[in-house]
């Protein structure tokens, strides 16, 4: 399986709520940050509303007059109410606090991804502490009733914010809105699974070359879509690239499980997450996307296309190809091609525009599957990097330069979360002066 080694731009070859506390430490101090409230996170004429639940954190949209945030919110170390009763008897299992190394990795992460067209932008990170207003209670049980009516059998991980003490800190990580989850976009014309398929594909494939990089996690919750023009319609009498008439753009999220490195430093250790800890992830059965985190494990288990079933994921550090125990650092771009072969199959199946054009993207598209295919037959070739099957997109056509040309990040966005302080002081300096 190989990795790209030329640059992007020139491709070469095809290829609840009692009163007891839990005693918990409360967290250290974090010298340098603002500590916050919740009301000031979310204060009276703003929205606020829950999208997801990622590695170790739960994630919110925040909108405002200075405009619209994502904020992922770590629990760290900190009192909080214990469960009531009826949250016992339903099962519940808490997420377990976490303390900022945790999420150390992921943000050294989003840093060296920062200028790749693509990935999320960070805006800043701080400290929120104390109870919870109403806004953040409703939308949390909003989007618990929304994850119940998906899976039913779904326990909520995340504690209640009726449970949330004066002492209950939060590591906060403000970043750019990102638009709507892939999950939630409704797919309505094949220029839209073109775009999408090959935003992503681009960015990985960038992201691998600058950072070799794995993404590791990139299902539809983790992939979110924004409109940034209109779209376009294409010709198709004329041999024209297929990509970039819907004008839709996407932005990757959430690095928690994700591989890195920092290419400018010699001899610098990869970040990546010991997926070894916990086998929980490749035994459980409980969404589509676990077919894939077995694919990936087999992959190192094995050296080959393909999975074991849950049962071969039992035993932690088992010895994989070379008779070696298995490390999750080491560089397996495949694992990407594995996450695009995954969205592939989830936008053509979820697909809700006409027949005929969900049929001729298959049709178009029906070579780059046969090696996309992680399920294909052993002896089939098989793209082993985003980067090479943004090479074969090229030489069929449907990319041209000008597509892999754009190498810019986005522009430093501010954070739009103000303390009370900071909102009154902008306030008086909005207000006009009295004349004498």
């Amino acid at each position: 399986m190989g990795i790209m080694t030329t640059t992007l731009s020139t491709p070469a070859s095809k290829v609840e709520a009692l009163e007891t506390e839990i005693a918990e430490p409360v967290s250290p101090p974090h010298p340098g940050y603002r500590v916050l409230t919740w009301e000031e996170v979310c204060p009276p004429g703003d929205t606020i509303e829950k999208i997801a639940e990622a590695s170790y954190a739960e994630v919110y949209r925040v909108r405002n007059e200075r405009g619209t945030s994502i904020i992922k919110c770590i629990r760290l170390e900190s009192p909080i109410k214990a469960q009531t009763k009826a949250q016992e008897r339903s099962g519940l299992v808490d997420e377990e606090p976490h303390s900022e190394d945790d999420m150390r990795g992921e943000l050294r992460i989003s840093e060296w991804l920062a200028d790749i067209p693509g990935f999320v932008i960070y805006k800043e990170r701080y400290l929120v502490k104390g109870k919870a207003p109403k806004c953040l209670l409703e939308t949390h049980q909003s989007f618990h009733r929304k994850m119940k009516r998906k899976d039913p059998d779904r326990l909520q991980f995340y504690p209640s914010p009726s449970r949330y003490l004066a002492d209950t800190t939060f590591l906060v990580v403000e970043l750019g809105d990102a638009g709507t989850a892939l999950e939630d976009f409704e797919l309505e014309n094949s220029s839209q699974l073109w775009d999408i398929f090959f935003h992503v594909a681009i960015a990985l494939a960038r992201a691998e070359e600058m950072a070799c990089f794995e993404h590791r996690d990139l299902h539809e919750g983790n992939l979110c879509i924004r409109k940034t023009k209109e779209p376009m319609t294409r010709d198709p009498k004329k041999a024209a690239p297929y990509f970039g008439y819907s004008g839709l753009d996407i932005t990757i999220l959430d690095y928690g499980l994700s591989r890195a490195e920092d290419l400018e430093v010699e001899e610098s250790d990869p970040i990546a997450l010991d997926l070894e800890k916990d086998l929980s992830i490749f035994t459980s059965t409980h969404a589509p996307q676990c077919k894939v985190y077995r694919q990936m494990r087999s992959l190192l288990l094995r050296g080959e296309r393909g999975h074991l079933p849950p049962s071969a994921h039992k035993v932690p550090y088992a010895k994989g190809v070379g008779g070696e125990p298995l490390s999750w650092d080491v560089y397996v771009p495949y694992t990407n091609v594995l996450w695009l072969a995954y969205l592939y199959q989830y936008m053509v199946k979820g697909f809700k525009g006409e027949k005929k054009d969900v049929a001729e993207f298959k049709k178009v598209t029906k070579e780059m599957w046969k090696y996309l295919d992680p399920d294909a037959k052993a002896g089939t070739p098989a793209f082993g990097s985003s980067a090479e099957v943004v090479r074969f997109a090229f030489e069929a056509g449907w990319l041209d330069e000008s597509h892999l040309m754009d190498i810019g990040g986005e522009e430093r966005e501010d954070s739009i979360i103000l303390s009370r302080e900071e909102t009154e002081e902008l306030a008086r300096r909005r207000s006009p002066r009295k004349l004498r």
